[in-house]
């Protein structure tokens, strides 16, 4: 491709989160001088994600801390960065997206960042105020506005964004109640062994937990959130509510153009969808993995930060294939956490350390001893070891892998 014929084309981003940012850096960085559009529903400056439920509510960063790039930045490096507006619908045969006035952008490359929403159960109540949700900046700043030192919080959904919220909330001397249908918190993600872990750490910060629980309702007295009522008839008085029930990523333009989707925009290795000439990075993206030979979706931040550089690379017909395993980390009270690999089914958890003393590692392993995922905890500089296992992907001798004396190094031979 010529100069000429690279500075003639437009790139449109649809998502103005990390992923969609981190896609316009991406092409600036591989010299493409084409106009680049990116379309963004919030009215901030694109920005990271998980401060919103552990450093912003610590107390710990603002907004600016966390803002991907700052408006300078756009203007510099000439990309047409328009705050508030987003796509509304695809034309895929003449190559254009429909904007909220009705008029239309054409683009010779889509990238889709859409990410995702907070799932809304249909819950009696749950559109009251003090019904708080926690996807945006300015959700993340009503929550913490009700968690005033002694307020009663409580939080339905015992998961990743429940949980952090709880520990914030704790460090704010806030009365935090946990409501989950399942018998232990992250039960899906981690599996019954690690949960067990997470509901001690909480249980000791003097979190209550309501296991193996349906809420019925979110009582309301003149237009105010003031209680949950359970299934069994148990009232939980509140000052605040969070729904934290999980993500439901945005995928509908994608569903109304005739893209394959299933559960998310389905994507090849290189992050191409069914349309050549569109590509989807981070919640939205379900990619045939090249290394875990299935298709998996992650709803986590290293996605976001390290797809677009493939979906980039993509876009510019240079494609490569994303190969990144997996990873995700929590910061909840005094335990740190990073988790690498993919283990929707596992045949049992070796851990090594000292899990009482929340410092230990611990691997989930299928029938055949080969390591699927592997987490740290207050333990560091071990990922990459962690990494070269699960990619090893041959078996591991259990009982080597649980002795702290024997290099992680030796075991992926």
């Amino acid at each position: 491709m010529t100069s000429h014929e690279s500075s003639n084309r437009t790139f449109v981003i649809v998502g103005g989160g990390l992923a969609g940012a981190k896609i316009a850096e991406s092409l600036r960085d591989r010299d493409f001088d084409g106009s680049i559009v990116l379309l963004s529903q919030e009215d901030h400056l694109p920005y990271e994600r998980p401060p919103l439920s552990k450093e912003h509510v610590a107390g710990k960063k603002d907004l600016p801390d966390f803002t991907v790039q700052h408006g300078d930045w756009y203007r510099d490096h000439h990309v047409d960065l328009r705050l508030g507006t987003t796509a509304t619908a695809l034309d895929r045969d003449r190559k254009c997206v429909v904007l909220p006035d009705g008029s239309t952008l054409g683009y010779d490359r889509l990238a889709l960042a859409t990410g995702s929403r907070s799932r809304r159960p249909p819950i009696p109540g749950a559109d009251a105020t003090g019904v708080h949700y926690l996807r945006t900046i300015d959700e993340s700043d009503a929550l913490i506005a009700a968690l005033s030192p002694g307020a009663r919080l409580v939080i339905v959904g015992a998961g990743w964004i429940g949980l952090e919220i709880a520990s914030g909330a704790r460090g704010r001397d806030v009365a935090v109640t946990i409501v989950e249908s399942a018998e232990l918190p992250l039960l899906a993600a981690l599996g019954r062994e690690m949960g067990a872990v997470f509901a001690d750490l909480h249980r000791e910060h003097g979190v209550d937990f309501r296991f193996a629980s349906k809420v019925e309702e979110i009582t309301v007295t003149d237009g105010r959130a003031d209680g949950v009522r359970l299934g069994d008839g148990t009232v939980l008085p509140a000052d605040a509510v969070l729904v934290a029930v999980g993500a439901q990523p945005n995928i509908e333009i994608a569903e109304a153009a005739g893209l394959s989707v299933d559960g998310g925009i389905l994507v090849d290795g290189t992050l191409t969808t069914s349309d050549p000439d569109i590509v989807a990075v981070g919640d939205i993206a379900a990619q045939q993995h090249p290394l875990l030979a299935a298709r998996v979706r992650v709803e986590h931040w290293a996605n976001a930060l390290n797809q677009p550089a493939i979906a980039a690379a993509t876009m510019l017909g240079h494609p490569v294939e994303y190969t990144n395993l997996p990873y995700f980390f929590t910061d909840q009270y005094d335990l740190g956490m990073e988790y690498v690999g993919w283990a929707p089914k596992y045949s049992k958890v070796v851990t090594r350390g000292d899990v009482g003393a929340r410092e230990f590692l611990a691997f989930w392993l299928d029938e055949e001893n080969r390591v699927l995922a592997g987490m740290n905890v207050n333990i560091w500089d071990v990922t990459d070891d962690i990494k070269a296992l699960v990619a090893f992907s041959g078996p591991v001798d259990p009982a080597r892998l649980a002795d702290p004396a024997v290099p992680l190094t030796e075991l992926a031979t």
